[in-house]
């Protein structure tokens, strides 16, 4: 047996074992797949473990993450910093090998994956990061940057709906040095794929411009020569996305082979040595590799690194030849950010506007000042206005199929691909990505916005049509718990602006910070405040106060600020002092010291009122026992948007009626 088999075997058992001492864990995938994982590292994949951030490295990304121990297997044998410690520690708390992939826990891991089809999307973006600063940086001479995006997937990345959206866009766009390999091993949890997946797959991305290839590792499970050709054929087609549909035997070696028993279950002990003497592997200890394999794989390793050295010189002789690009190119990969906060041009606005509209002007405010802005809409653009416009100095453009230097993305009517594509080009590196849709349909982007939220990535979010005040088209297009549901999310900042300078301060703090943040925007205009401002980065302050020590507290986000600021003039017609808090970032608000926080929302004040077009589930915190909510029990209502308000006792006289009730309680 030469050491290329060794080393595939060495995957195979390496997986098997540490998912046995686990008692959990998927063993069926890695498997069937190590001959492709390790043709595509030995063979194909550009990288070097000892720079693992390496800016022109290829990307590899494990969609169908529950194989997670093929991704730590590899990490092993091939030098990232993984012991055998860790992989004896495999799903165990604390361990760096997590049940899932995941992202700034485990040096090599591109992204976290685990939820089906959320790793082919992030690629997807990957690939869309690769070409726009090819695009923007190459020259003739020079291709400083020139990766290829590989993924893994299985057929649950193929049945979740996600795959079909990230996978159209990628035709569409012709992102041609992105490849996916397809383990279809024909078997999920249930059993055999054709209860339920019986399309045909080629035929399918032949429909959506992919090339399809096809390698059978059924009757030659371990064709190593012809995984290899397939990659060579991908990497030769450079118009269009390369699918490699590898037909593969689950829990390949053991006596459960093409079971769904071996899917996510631990092998066993006694099918684990049936498996090596099948395999005819060479060690008797549990978590021992033959040393011609760790030299093999060091060699390979030492070969990465020589590539990033070339690189290297080559970057050296292009800053020479072109400084400005050389450093503009530094810039975008850099973590460094214009002094925003200083800016007070971010700040200027004197007549009423939809905050949709306040955050289009400082969208492009900003994107004149943050070259690697990137992103766009699911379609709406011309509604949540997510573009940023030409001006006579500065030339964005499409992101399109035949130029990739554009900066404005068209993602389709695709929401949940738009958002883990969002997510892929934020982890490539190089560039800030932002994303748009309506407020009701961040439902459909939910799962990537957990996942920005969990690997914390500042993907902006912008949602815009925030509340009842969709008016016309009705419940269907009215949020009512998208709110919660956001601001459920650990990590995720929820920012309802009242008007155009809060408006900017949410940008500041979407740019600025590290966790991803939904701007939550209307489509109804709404006046400007003069006590508004930088206060909104605290996530709430006093907007507007009264002498002494208010009677009442009035609390809100968003558009139902006006109905608080009017109602504290009519309850001050009748005697009675009010305080309007404006609670635009309630995350952030809760990140301030309890000295902050009980300046503005004193707690000796007991009456207050809170006040949101939305579910109440946000405001019993700061209601207290003694204060009213008026917010959305029920869905909304088709009809122009001042009647619903009233309707729904979103008025300053409901305000004030409410306020004179906590006051009596």
């Amino acid at each position: 047996m030469n050491v290329k088999q060794t080393t595939v075997n060495a995957i195979r058992v390496l997986a098997a074992e540490a998912i046995q001492k686990a008692n959990s864990g998927h063993p069926g995938l890695p498997l069937g797949s190590a001959p492709i994982a390790y043709t595509l590292f030995a063979e194909s994949l550009k990288f070097n473990p000892k720079d693992p951030k390496w800016d022109d490295r290829d990307r590899f990304v494990l969609s169908a993450g529950h194989g997670s121990m093929l991704d730590y297997a590899l990490l092993y044998l091939f030098g990232y910093g993984l012991t055998i410690e860790d992989l004896k520690n495999f799903r165990q708390l604390g361990s760096k090998t997590p049940g899932h992939p995941e992202y700034g826990h485990t040096v090599g891991i591109e992204t976290t994956t685990g939820p089906l089809g959320q790793g082919i999307a992030n690629a997807v973006g990957m690939a869309v990061a690769e070409a726009h600063l090819a695009a923007t940086f190459n020259t003739p001479e020079y291709k400083i940057v020139d990766h290829y995006t590989y993924a893994l997937c299985g057929d649950g990345c193929l049945e979740e709906g996600i795959s079909y959206e990230a996978c159209s866009f990628a035709g569409t766009h012709e992102l041609g040095k992105l490849i996916v390999f397809y383990d279809d091993n024909g078997i999920t949890i249930e059993g055999d794929t054709d209860i339920t997946f019986k399309e045909d797959v080629g035929a399918r991305f032949e429909a959506q411009g992919w090339q399809v290839l096809k390698v059978d590792l059924v009757a030659t499970p371990d064709n190593l020569d012809a995984i290899k050709a397939a990659i060579d054929a991908a990497k030769a087609e450079t118009v269009k996305p390369s699918i490699i549909i590898c037909k593969t035997l689950i829990g390949y070696g053991t006596p459960l082979v093409g079971n769904e028993k071996c899917h996510g279950s631990p092998l066993g002990e006694a099918n684990i040595a049936k498996m090596k003497e099948t395999l005819g592997w060479p060690c008797a200890e549990p978590f021992t590799v033959p040393e011609e394999v760790l030299a093999h794989c060091a060699e390979v390793a030492a070969e990465g690194a020589k590539k990033e050295e070339a690189w290297k010189e080559m970057f050296a002789a292009y800053e020479k030849d072109y400084p400005e690009l050389a450093k503009k190119y530094k810039s975008y990969f850099s973590n460094e950010m214009p002094d925003l906060v200083s800016n007070e041009d971010l700040f200027q606005f004197d007549k009423p506007m939809a905050t949709r509209q306040t955050g289009h002007v400082v969208l492009n405010k900003i994107a004149a000042l943050i070259p690697n802005l990137i992103g766009g809409s699911a379609d709406l653009t011309p509604s949540n206005l997510s573009n940023m416009k030409d001006t006579d100095t500065i030339h964005y453009g499409d992101f399109t199929a035949k130029d990739k230097s554009g900066k404005n993305l068209h993602f389709g009517i695709r929401e949940h691909a738009m958002a883990a594509i969002a997510n892929g080009i934020q982890v490539h590196g190089g560039l800030r990505a932002y994303c748009s849709t309506f407020f009701i349909f961040s439902d459909y982007c939910k799962h990537a916005m957990r996942l920005s939220a969990l690997m914390n990535i500042p993907v902006t979010y912008i949602l815009t049509h925030d509340s009842i005040g969709v008016g016309e088209d009705g419940p269907t297009h009215e949020p009512v718990e998208q709110l919660i549901a956001l601001r459920s999310i650990p990590n995720m900042k929820v920012y309802r602006p009242a008007d155009g300078k809060e408006t900017a301060a949410a940008w500041i703090s979407a740019l600025t910070g590290t966790s991803p943040t939904a701007l939550v925007l209307t489509r109804q205009n709404l006046p400007q405040y003069e006590n508004s401002g930088l206060a909104a980065l605290k996530g709430g302050y006093v907007l507007e106060d009264c002498e002494g020590t208010p009677d009442v507290l009035l609390i809100a986000s968003g558009s139902e600020v006006q109905q608080c600021v009017e109602a504290k003039a009519l309850l001050a017609a009748q005697g009675v002092k009010a305080r309007v808090i404006s609670m635009p970032c309630i995350e952030e608000f809760e990140k301030q010291s309890a000295e902050y926080k009980e300046s503005v929302m004193p707690s000796a004040v007991k009456a207050r009122v809170c006040v949101e077009a939305a579910s109440p589930y946000s405001w019993y915190r700061y209601a207290g026992d003694k204060g009213e909510i008026i917010a959305m029990n029920g869905f909304g209502a088709s009809g122009p948007a001042a009647k619903l308000f009233k309707l729904f006792g979103f008025t300053a006289e409901n305000v004030v009626e409410k306020a004179l009730i906590s006051i009596k309680k």
